[in-house]
């Protein structure tokens, strides 16, 4: 005798594994946040945001970390956006499945696989060693930049096939050029998915360890030029619990860490919806 399930009970038994799944995911995600908030929530202070780092991080705050964070993040995203942006601009819309095509796609989806530590041996290597930059805000950028890219290049990728072909040919049956649809239609229709890479790549760059321990340095000063070393938030959080150095300031810095990222990520969502409302 086959037991049969109906087709209602079935969907019932799928939407429940799924809510089970869900469930999980975002309790232990709450669960590590809440844990990083309650032992680190009570060391934040304006004075730990905006002093000087101190006895090795013993004493002092870490604004000299979270000017390095932002230094080197915005760098690498303002390398990373347009080459990305335009990688995958080229793929979708001037390549037909061509051997480019498979080429740039097979690199780009290695690329996202490669382990961090990998990219940050290769910009200790070529930007630190054989360019000569030493380790500096510019190698770290660099690094992250080139870590990045193949994120930014695959999201962008798949929201530009999102775009309905019926879009492109009404911009050229109105006397729209190529490059006109991909700017005045394609970009901004394909806005959101193109923001998500950028949001994706902005929270790796931001809470990378290895890429930038070996290429940014660790130095416990306010980076003055690009070619300064700095600390960022990450690699000092790191360095706080490896060594033993002080474990309230290492969750404090993670708390922090967390902060900023949940910051950046409502703001850009804000500012994609505000942008989106003039297009639907």
């Amino acid at each position: 005798m086959t037991l049969r399930i109906g087709p209602r009970t079935s969907q019932i038994i799928a939407y429940c594994v799924l809510l089970l799944m869900t469930a999980i995911t975002v309790i232990v995600l709450f669960f590590i946040i809440g844990y990083v908030f309650k032992n680190g929530l009570g060391q934040i202070t304006w004075q730990f945001l905006t002093d000087r780092t101190r006895d090795m991080g013993k004493e002092g705050g870490i604004f000299p970390s979270i000017l390095g964070t932002l230094f080197v993040t915005v760098l690498a995203i303002a390398i990373a956006t347009p080459l990305g942006v335009g990688s995958a601009v080229y793929l979708v819309e001037y390549t037909r499945g061509g051997l480019i095509r498979r080429i740039i796609s097979f690199g780009a989806d290695c690329l996202a696989g490669v382990p961090s530590i990998i990219f940050g041996l290769f910009g200790f290597i070529f930007f630190v060693i054989t360019l000569n930059l030493g380790w500096s805000v510019l190698s770290g950028g660099l690094t992250l930049a080139v870590m990045i890219i193949p994120t930014i290049i695959r999201t962008t990728e798949e929201a530009i096939k999102a775009v309905p072909r019926a879009y492109r040919e009404i911009s050229y049956s109105l006397g729209g050029g190529k490059l006109d649809t991909i700017l005045k239609v394609v970009l901004p229709t394909s806005l959101p998915g193109i923001l998500t890479g950028i949001i994706l790549g902005v929270g790796r760059a931001v809470g990378e360890t290895a890429a930038v321990i070996f290429t940014a340095g660790s130095s416990l000063g306010i980076p003055t030029s690009f070619f300064s070393s700095t600390r960022t938030l990450a690699v000092h959080f790191y360095i706080l619990a490896r060594e033993g150095i002080s474990m309230p300031k290492a969750y404090g810095t993670a708390a922090v860490l967390i902060i900023i990222i949940l910051l950046i990520n409502f703001v850009a969502y804000r500012l994609m919806h505000r942008f989106m409302a003039r297009y639907y």
